[in-house]
């Protein structure tokens, strides 16, 4: 965990990632598709993180490709790079698993403190409709910045502000969940309080010390 200078009684506002806190993460069915296929491991993280702001990872969560773009730009990235990818497996592998102690810290946070949600994402009206325990969970959020919808996405810094705007609070005044480094860099540089989600019952323990009530 990484603390800003501010006291944990300043703390206004919970802010989650979605894929990779609240659901598994997508790079454990990354890394099982990597072993069918035959690739090396780790290769659909290489390839998202080449070019991070302008490959078709990027473009897609900004909203700019639509599935089918997607598919075709990333497959023909990947050929570049010596690799025959199926991407739409890599979409199929975004849908994790649900981890029901993370939805309750964020149900109790909810009672105290505001909060909403920050992922990085794409338009795929049809799959958060068919999903009736998704769309639960998304209402438990005062808001859900959305990548696709706001046209900006994370580690963009104009994300965080976009968040906090929303809820109406300063970055010193929230805590931050992601599983990922570089999304929590800019938002700690801004003066959130930032938890790296590895293990969920660490994260969640590390966030009952921040907010200071428990989240069991």
């Amino acid at each position: 965990m990484t603390r800003s200078i501010y006291a944990a009684d300043v703390i206004r506002a919970a802010l989650f990632d979605f894929g990779g806190v609240i659901l598994s993460s997508p790079f454990e069915a990354f890394n099982a598709y990597e072993q069918e296929a035959g690739l090396p491991s780790d290769t659909i993280r290489r390839l998202n993180s080449t070019d991070p702001d302008s490959n078709a990872w990027a473009r897609f969560e900004r909203g700019e490709l639509d599935a089918a773009g997607f598919v075709s730009v990333f497959e023909s990235e990947a050929r570049v790079h010596g690799f025959e990818v199926d991407a739409t497996r890599i979409l199929a592998g975004l849908r994790g698993s649900i981890r029901p102690r993370m939805v309750r810290a964020v149900e109790e946070c909810g009672k105290r403190l505001k909060t909403a949600m920050l992922t990085n994402n794409f338009r795929d009206p049809a799959a958060a409709q068919t999903d009736p325990a998704i769309a639960s969970i998304r209402e438990m959020f005062d808001h859900v910045i959305e990548s696709s919808v706001v046209g900006v996405r994370k580690p963009e810094p104009r994300f965080y502000e976009i968040a906090c705007e929303a809820l109406g609070v300063a970055p010193e005044e929230c805590v931050f969940l992601d599983d990922l480094g570089v999304n929590l860099k800019p938002a700690r540089a801004m003066g959130m309080t930032t938890i790296k989600v590895t293990d969920p019952s660490e994260a969640i323990a590390e966030l009952e010390a921040v907010v200071g009530f428990s989240l069991r």
